[in-house]
């Protein structure tokens, strides 16, 4: 998660919302990224898709399965949709996304008995600090 907070630090800087993301597989980072939705101007260049795509390439697999996402903040539902899909063994994410979350604040989707692939999920790690990079960039969006 550490990582994740470092990539997310990164994207402030550019402007992007800060979220960072790290995906793993038998503990060695196989992507890292953070938002680049501005930059690419693409609405689905959230941190999470973007090392989904790339753990693909690494792994020259679409499925990633053995495969571990941290993530700063809870997923959106497309980035669910994509850790679904992906096969993903399990999701660690750091603060609760009030407004978008898909895992255990809003939609719930991982829970959902039509999915057939089930994610382990662990949340609230580093939760402070990866909520406080989120009020920060707000605030100062706001000033």
């Amino acid at each position: 998660m550490e990582i994740a907070l470092e990539e997310a630090h990164i994207g402030a800087s550019d402007g992007e919302v800060p979220v960072g993301a790290v995906l793993t597989r038998d503990g060695s980072i196989i992507a890292r990224d953070h938002n680049r939705c501005i930059q690419f101007n693409d609405p689905t260049a959230h941190a999470e898709i973007l090392v989904i795509r790339r753990g693909g390439e690494v792994l020259g697999n679409f499925r990633l399965p053995k495969t571990t996402l941290y993530v700063t903040v809870e997923p959106c539902p497309m980035c669910v949709g994509a850790i679904s899909q992906g096969r993903i063994e399990r999701l660690v994410y750091g603060a609760v996304e009030e407004k978008m979350g898909a895992v255990s604040s809003n939609f719930f989707l991982l829970n959902d008995p039509h999915l057939h692939h089930r994610v382990e999920v662990t949340s609230g790690v580093l939760e402070g600090r990866c909520s406080e990079i989120l009020r920060n960039f707000f605030r100062e969006k706001r000033q």
